[in-house]
């Protein structure tokens, strides 16, 4: 037996009511994990200020967060809001206006900045009743769940155009939230394609917008070595030209974004694979001029090189966790293009070493992430290392799924931990995979004893390169990257007959015979369901496909609205290609 959420019927009938051409109310996306709402309105002060307290209370980063949101929230009001903040500044005496909330207060009870895996990202936010305060509340334990609060709490602000104010609807409110995943993140693959820095700035300002925490930065591949790496400077001679680089300090100021905006960048270094762009600048790291990856694992000279690259990395990234790659690595004694099997000197150096190159392909791996730990860094790889030699795997090694369905299950069940992007659902590139198919993948999908589920750590949409550059790369990541990140409500195949007739009740005038359908349908015997949720962020809960479209779709809709007005270019939701325009007029809720 379950319950019927009141949250989920009200945005039902809310659902309805845009369709009736009523004004739409804020949604939240992601969802929180608990919260509760009323039916006010609060008016919010353009000069709204921030107080705070506790340990971390004083913090830079909560300040700059402050101002940011503030600039967001009260972005339509122009000049003229701009011009009132000042002028009370100034003269804190004059009275403007009267507004409901005009403070707003922030305990952060630790003072410890530490930005790694597992970090406490909770929060509590309470929005008061009319008339009780003046002062909206937000209480963190770290600064990052502050971060978060203060996302929701510009969510639930919205620009009313007929008084030209701010405004907070369903007042009150108390949220208590938390994510349901550590790790929740965005791949981006900058050597297919080269992205301006300011993009990848902006690509991180729009992941915190959804609560994702962890840029995924494949800098580097077969196609191009775009990075500075000062220990090896010819390197970067593989990038596709002199103007498509990140130097040393570009990759700084890109990581200085995580502390700002709660999110971590992991670096890769894709090996033995993917690395033919080395040799444009060290030619003796390719087997040989006709035959160029994966490297030449014969060399102790490729391990000092990579050794070198990681060295230079780890004064750049202080994230914990430093992706190896390890996919799609050819090892195989039929096919010419198979470089260690098919180079002479390579090949003699198998057979002194008694290996074959399936175990030169274990070696490699293995040395690589024996560097790794010696820097202080947990590896992670692509699932092909632990489909090929799980047992010898670092024990601390976490398994990157990429490939299709099922391997999470066999990789917590050997007790290795687990990232989830499983390319049929969650590769961006994919752009006939529909925002409900990225909404209702489930990352734990076939695990269900709760010490397995644990050591999946989160999930990745990935943004592969191939057919993405600076032109359309935001509109293909956003929206469908936000259907990986919130949560949906419980529903069911009955739940929505119920729900179906209660509104036609509603729309017709007969509010007691709809609230009676609601009250008296609420209760009943759970039949099969499948799991959806906004995945990485909010808890797991439960509906059927039917409904995706009335409790996700309007939210998700006003979401990319929202990442819109924001200046985030983000594509209609409901195309049956990704990142297309429009394909007539219509409002952006309906897209």
């Amino acid at each position: 037996m379950f319950v019927l959420k009141p949250a989920c019927f009200f945005l039902i009938l809310v659902s309805f009511a845009v369709g009736q051409g009523s004004e739409p109310l804020t949604y939240l996306w992601p969802l929180p994990a608990q919260f509760t709402s009323g039916d006010g309105a609060l008016s919010v002060d353009p000069a709204l200020t921030l107080s705070v307290a506790g340990n971390g209370g004083s913090s830079a980063i909560l300040r700059a967060a402050f101002d940011r949101y503030r600039r967001i929230v009260f972005s339509h009001a122009g000049y003229g809001f701009a011009f009132i903040r000042k002028l009370r500044e100034q003269l804190p005496l004059l009275s403007v206006a009267q507004y409901d909330v005009v403070s707003l207060n922030v305990t952060v009870h630790s003072d410890d900045e530490e930005l790694q895996l597992g970090v406490d990202e909770s929060y509590t936010l309470v929005v008061p009743k009319s008339g009780e305060s003046s002062q909206v509340t937000i209480e963190a334990n770290t600064v990052y769940g502050s971060l978060r609060g203060l996302e929701t709490f510009s969510q639930l602000c919205s620009f009313d155009y007929t008084t030209k104010t701010v405004k907070i609807y369903k007042a009150p409110w108390s949220i208590q939230d938390k994510p349901r995943f550590a790790f929740r993140g965005l791949m981006l693959d900058t050597s297919r394609h080269y992205y301006p820095i300011n993009v990848i700035k902006q690509i991180i300002e729009a992941m915190s917008y959804a609560k994702l925490n962890v840029l995924h930065w494949h800098i580097i591949d077969e196609e191009s070595f775009p990075l500075e790496v000062p220990t090896y400077p010819k390197l970067w001679k593989g990038s596709y030209t002199k103007w498509e680089r990140y130097t040393v300090e570009d990759a700084y100021e890109i990581v200085n974004q995580k502390a700002e905006k709660g999110i971590n960048v992991m670096p890769e270094v894709d090996v033995p694979g993917h690395a033919e762009s080395w040799g444009a600048g060290y030619p003796d790291l390719w087997p040989s001029p006709s035959c160029r990856e994966p490297l030449d694992v014969s060399k102790a000279y490729t391990f000092d090189v990579i050794s070198g690259i990681l060295t230079d990395m780890r004064k750049i990234f202080p994230f914990e966790l430093f992706h190896l790659g390890g996919d799609e690595v050819h090892t195989g004694t039929t096919d010419t293009s198979y470089c260690w099997t098919s180079t002479p000197h390579v090949k003699e150096w198998l057979q002194n070493q008694n290996m074959t190159a399936k175990d030169a392909y274990q070696y490699f791996v293995l040395k690589a992430q024996e560097i790794a730990v010696s820097k202080n860094w947990t590896p992670v790889n692509w699932e092909e290392t632990f489909n090929t030699f799980a047992s010898k795997l670092h024990p601390e090694t976490i398994v990157h799924n990429w490939w299709g369905p099922g391997v999470c299950p066999k990789v917590v069940a050997k007790g290795f931990r687990c990232i989830f992007s499983n390319q049929g659902v969650w590769y961006l590139d994919h752009l006939d995979v529909p925002w409900d198919v990225v909404y209702t993948a489930e990352p734990l999908e076939g695990i269900h004893t709760a010490s397995e589920q644990e050591l999946v750590i989160g999930g990745e949409v990935c943004m592969w390169g191939e057919t993405a550059d600076t032109s359309n790369v935001q509109q293909t990541i956003w929206p469908r990257a936000a259907a990986a990140a919130g949560r949906a409500c419980l529903a069911d195949a009955k739940l929505f007959n119920i729900l179906a007739t209660s509104l036609v009740h509603w729309i017709k005038g007969e509010k007691q015979a709809g609230l009676a359908q609601l009250l008296h349908g609420s209760r009943f015997p759970e039949p099969p369901r499948i799991h959806n949720t906004e995945r990485l962020w909010s808890q797991r809960d439960s509906t059927t496909p039917q409904n995706v479209t009335l409790t996700a779709l309007p939210r998700l809709q006003n979401f990319r609205c929202l990442l819109n007005k924001r200046g985030v270019p983000a594509a209609p939701v409901t195309n049956f290609y990704a990142r297309r325009a429009p394909v007539g007029p219509g409002s952006c809720y309906d897209q």
